[in-house]
């Protein structure tokens, strides 16, 4: 896949842009670095649009919106990409729609009330996705996520409050032909690159294969 770099490069700057200018704002708490480690917003934001994600999908906790929604509320808005943010059905949608209003981002995201479980089954090819380990359903998710296997990408978060359960480069683990390397760069993040390739046999007969690389931040 072709890393287009002016769009990375954009959403970035535009994502450490409004990390400086409401560091300090209480009336746009997201932009606040005391949850999300330095730079990781703008690293995720430049990753899914350097990707050239069309459908993005997170799933959020009892928490709601979070500062990684902002991160690819922003490569959504530079790469015309589908952002749907899946919420707990405690939180309240306008309430949310008021904090993405704080960054001129509300026409982004699209926010679904749901159960994540019964709600990501209606998206297919999933290009880029973040889960919060503190969904207690998140194992599930990893089972029945609709990856776009010619490439995609999978961050968990939260992944200390992962007390039990696979992680979801272990799910994919256990499907024939996948490949998993695995590499430490932080806390709290688990990154899982998904591609697939194809080899040939002895017998002429072709196989798919899962092609998977994980970093954990």
């Amino acid at each position: 896949m072709k890393w287009p770099p002016q769009e990375a490069m954009q959403a970035y700057l535009h994502t450490l842009q409004l990390c400086n200018t409401h560091s300090n704002d209480e009336d746009c708490p997201l932009g606040t670095r005391n949850i999300i480690q330095p730079q990781c917003m703008e690293f995720i934001s430049a990753l899914a649009a350097g990707n050239q994600a069309k459908l993005i999908v997170q799933v959020t906790s009892y928490q709601g919106i979070n500062p990684l929604t902002i991160a690819l509320a922003v490569a959504a808005k530079h790469t015309k990409a589908r952002f749907v943010c899946i919420l707990h059905q405690l939180q309240d949608l306008e309430n949310s729609r008021a904090q993405l209003s704080c960054y001129d981002l509300e026409d982004a995201v699209e926010l679904v009330h749901g159960n994540p479980c019964e709600v990501i089954m209606e998206f297919k090819n999933i290009d880029f996705a973040i889960i919060d380990c503190k969904f207690e359903g998140f194992l599930r998710l990893f089972q029945i996520i609709d990856v776009n296997l010619r490439g995609s990408i999978v961050i968990v978060s939260n992944i200390l409050e992962r007390r039990i359960g696979a992680s979801i480069s272990e799910v994919i683990k256990g499907r024939t032909g996948v490949e998993c390397v695995t590499r430490s760069i932080g806390e709290g993040m688990e990154l899982t690159r998904i591609g697939l390739m194809s080899c040939c046999q002895p017998q002429t007969k072709r196989f798919k294969r899962f092609h998977v690389i994980t970093f954990e931040d």
